[in-house]
């Protein structure tokens, strides 16, 4: 038997099927303080059926909190196309899905969550500039900048993938959800206000023309010898 949490805001039975099961289960609504529900969890099941961008989030605040805890997100089948490896859950089921299928994935999750080691909190480095995605965190020069969870959720995004340019449609996807409404307009504000903030770094967002955005990190710490012999490269 299992302790499992189910995150969901809804009244109606998330797995049907899990009644018929004999773990032991307990329904949060979801708050500020989602998380610490979930401390003495071997299974969290996330309600992704209605609002996949809050259980995308949720995720991401799951992967930032290095909890032991396996996250298995449930779905319809609209919703299979918007998920992926970065939201940092352990697995995926469908809310119509049978008890012998849902006993299956909750003891496979348990056992994939107990043979990973837990990895060190993953910090960016490029400039001066530091994302620290354990304390959704990030700094220059040690100054604290001053981010919404988007903008650091852009930033982080970007740093992540240094180089690699991508579209504003794609961005929308990754960093706002597929079901976000607005236009990609959207992406060139939250843009404009990340360079704003990050002041002389601005440069580290660099636009390719037509296409969209990348991350153009400078490597400060490279030796003075391997540097003779090349010239820096600017971006506009």
């Amino acid at each position: 038997m299992s302790k499992l949490v189910v995150l969901t805001s809804m009244k109606d039975g998330v797995l049907p099927a899990l009644t018929l099961l004999s773990h032991q289960v307990t329904t949060v609504q979801p708050s500020g303080n989602s998380v610490m529900s979930c401390i003495d969890a071997d299974v969290v099941l996330v309600d992704a059926r209605a609002d996949l961008p809050a259980a995308r989030q949720f995720c991401s605040l799951m992967a930032a909190s290095h909890l032991d805890v396996a996250v298995i997100l449930v779905v319809t089948e609209g919703g299979l196309a918007a998920i992926s490896r970065d939201w940092g859950a352990s697995d995926f089921i469908l809310s119509t899905a049978g008890p012998a299928e849902i006993d299956a994935r909750i003891r496979l999750a348990r056992r994939i969550s107990a043979a990973v080691e837990p990895d060190g909190p993953s910090v960016i480095r490029a400039a001066g500039l530091t994302i620290d995605e354990a304390s959704y965190s990030a700094r220059i020069n040690g100054k604290p900048l001053d981010l919404t969870y988007k903008e650091f959720e852009l930033l982080r995004f970007l740093a992540g993938r240094p180089g690699r340019v991508f579209t504003r449609e794609q961005l929308l996807s990754e960093v706002w959800g597929y079901d976000y409404f607005g236009g990609t307009r959207t992406v060139d504000v939250h843009v404009r206000r990340l360079r704003a903030k990050l002041g002389e770094l601005d440069s580290l967002i660099g636009t390719v023309r037509n296409v969209g955005y990348r991350f153009n990190p400078v490597d400060q710490e490279r030796p003075v010898a391997a540097a003779n012999g090349a010239s820096g490269g600017a971006s506009a």
